[in-house]
């Protein structure tokens, strides 16, 4: 069988689901009711609610990044230094939760949150203060830390575990300290996997809306809520494509950076 015929599938996939899709959002995002080409769609970013509903979605997306990376960079150390197989158990634990559906894992979080839920009633008990969290960006930023930790700790893992050994014990050898080691060899060359952990991160948490949504509940609004509102509750397309192009852009934006910064794949390669 021609192989280009085994090809055949993935190439209707791709159409079906990606490019049509795509298409769509372009033609919606560029034009008006009547059809005109316009660029009001994508204007309306500039108005204070859509501005301040995006920069609030850059701000929480950059600390559960930063978050991500200050949790995820030494359980990557430790783990390569563990020798730990690409295929054991121990790393099979930080990929266990990603087998569970994404919104069960924010459900889970919502009933521990809530004010009667699982956190405050153990802290009635011992008759210690309640955690009022849900409905803040606190909790928001918990949600995205949990669901997205595991996609900062794979790459930042690939990227330790390829360093050479050699290339670290020349620098001790030479009478480098840990911290020199560290700053002038370790880091550096984990750069591809920092930049592929932060792409992964912040993307997925910059649009989300079902994280916000559970434990933000109606007072938070980011833009991936509002883009959700236009399409589903006021069912203006052109305005939630129009905003959706937007997000497009930093999506793009991360791609670029990661292809210039991780030209071989080793930050993603497992």
């Amino acid at each position: 069988m021609n192989k280009k015929t085994l090809a055949f599938p993935y190439v209707f996939w791709s159409a079906a689901f990606i490019v049509i899709p795509l298409c769509m959002v372009f033609y919606y995002g560029l034009t008006d009711d009547t059809g005109a080409f316009t660029f009001a769609n994508i204007a309306t970013i500039a108005t204070a609610e859509h501005s301040k509903a995006l920069l609030l979605s850059i701000e929480l997306s950059l600390i559960s990044t930063v978050i991500c990376f200050l949790l995820a960079y030494p359980l990557a150390m430790i783990l390569s230094a563990m020798k730990v197989g690409q295929h054991s158990f121990i790393v099979l634990i930080f990929i266990l939760p990603m087998w569970m559906n994404f919104l069960l894992r924010t459900l889970a979080w919502q009933t521990l949150l809530e004010k009667t839920g699982v956190i405050n009633s153990i802290l009635a008990f011992l008759h210690l203060p309640a955690l009022e969290i849900i409905n803040t960006p606190a909790a928001i930023i918990l949600g995205m830390v949990y669901n997205f930790l595991p996609f900062m700790v794979l790459p930042l893992y690939n990227a330790l575990v390829k360093i050479d050994e050699n290339v670290v014990n020349a620098a001790r050898d030479l009478g480098a300290n840990k911290v020199q080691t560290f700053l002038r060899i370790t880091l550096p060359l984990s750069v591809p996997g920092i930049i592929s952990g932060v792409t992964m991160v912040f993307i997925p948490a910059l649009t989300t809306f079902v994280i916000s949504t559970l434990l933000g509940g109606s007072k938070i609004l980011l833009i991936g809520n509002v883009i959700e509102q236009e399409f589903t509750q006021t069912g203006n397309w052109h305005l939630g494509s129009g905003l959706s192009i937007v997000l497009m852009i930093f999506i793009i934006v991360n791609m670029v950076a990661e292809a210039f910064f991780d030209k071989d794949g080793e930050g993603t390669a497992l």
